[in-house]
């Protein structure tokens, strides 16, 4: 039986585990110490089947019936507002997210602590909470059933293509017929220390502060709020309010954290949509989301290194696609046809970047 070696712990590489582990044989290396512990666990936790590119929302559409079927989605809504300044922002969210305006006064009931300043605001109920534990947890779960091994604290140290290829973790040495890269911001470290071509990924940090409930509301059925060209957003989170700067500033790949002006200057954008001001910021955090060059994910075997396969580039869009991506690495690995059409699997495999 295949041997399958997936590089990486999240999402992306414990979908993937869960896809091949009923064909072939998988072992999943995480090189800290809790699975999921970078982007992973650190998501805006939604399903916005428009959100993104073409192809992205592609996969978005393939993967909601497997998200709807582990109940992993839930109702929350998705709302936009802006002030007669923002017309142009406004106009292109409505348009690349399926918003549809409504009465600023329907706003105010969903979001009561909304400027009267707003003049201007839009809805979709497509958008929803994903359970992001749940798919973490039952993706690793589907993977142990049907065989796999899946450690952490388990870093890849070295890579090497021989008659297989070879992988180090410290001093142990792993044989494997498939490497399947899911390596997050570290993606393209990985590729180059198996002599395979870089892509371009870039890492962005994306910072979150975690505040009270404004005013001492509930609100637990509050929409997610966006600011206009998302130069913010802000959600409910576990009885409180969190409120992202939503900016995209280029890391090296590493253990990210919130920069405090950063999260100043991206609260300072929010307040004036609101009528309580921030108070008090509870806790922050940051994350990493990795893009290739066209925003696109990558998925599929690396241009002349047979066996290395790419998972990665899912950006912000890695629990939404992550079935739908996981079936096709799946396909590619054991040589079957795609289910998705062509054309999108054209858009998804390394080749096009070489």
């Amino acid at each position: 039986m295949t041997r399958v070696t997936i590089i990486g712990g999240g999402i992306a590489g414990l979908a993937a585990a869960a896809a091949l582990a009923p064909s072939t044989r998988v072992l999943v290396l995480e090189r800290e110490t809790a699975l999921g512990y970078h982007a992973s666990g650190r998501s805006a936790a939604m399903f916005i089947e428009d959100y993104g590119n073409d192809v992205v929302r592609a996969l978005n559409q393939t993967s909601r019936p497997v998200h709807e079927s582990l109940e992993a989605l839930s109702p929350r809504g998705l709302l936009a507002v802006a002030f007669p300044e923002d017309a142009d922002a406004f106009e292109a969210d409505m348009a690349a997210l399926g918003l549809a305006e409504i009465p600023v006064g329907d706003a105010h009931s969903r979001v009561p602590i909304l400027s009267r300043d707003i003049v201007r605001a839009a809805y979709s109920e497509n958008g929803q909470d994903i359970d992001t534990n749940r798919l973490l947890q039952t993706m690793a779960s589907e993977a142990r059933r049907h065989g796999a091994t899946i450690r952490v604290g388990a870093g890849v140290t070295k890579v090497e293509r021989a008659d297989s290829w070879h992988l180090w973790v410290g001093e142990e040495e792993i044989v494997a017929d498939i490497v399947i890269n899911a390596a997050g911001a570290w993606a393209d470290e990985i590729a180059a220390m198996a002599g395979a071509a870089r892509i371009g990924l870039q890492p962005y940090r994306r910072s979150v502060a975690r505040l009270p409930a404004p005013g001492g509301h509930d609100v637990r059925n509050w929409p997610l709020l966006m600011g206009p060209g998302e130069t913010w957003y802000a959600k409910p989170d576990a009885g409180g309010w969190i409120v992202s700067a939503a900016e995209e500033h280029p890391m090296e790949p590493m253990d990210a954290w919130a920069d405090d002006m950063v999260l100043a200057e991206g609260l300072a954008r929010y307040e004036p949509y609101v009528t309580e001001p921030v108070v008090r910021v509870e806790t922050n955090w940051a994350g990493l989301r990795t893009f290739a060059p066209d925003r696109a994910l990558v998925i599929g075997e690396a241009s002349g290194h047979p066996g290395f396969f790419w998972m990665a580039g899912q950006g912000g869009f890695g629990f939404q696609t992550a079935p739908a991506a996981a079936a096709l690495l799946a396909d590619l690995v054991l040589d079957r046809k795609p289910s998705l059409p062509a054309d999108v699997v054209g858009s998804l495999l390394p080749s096009r970047f070489c």
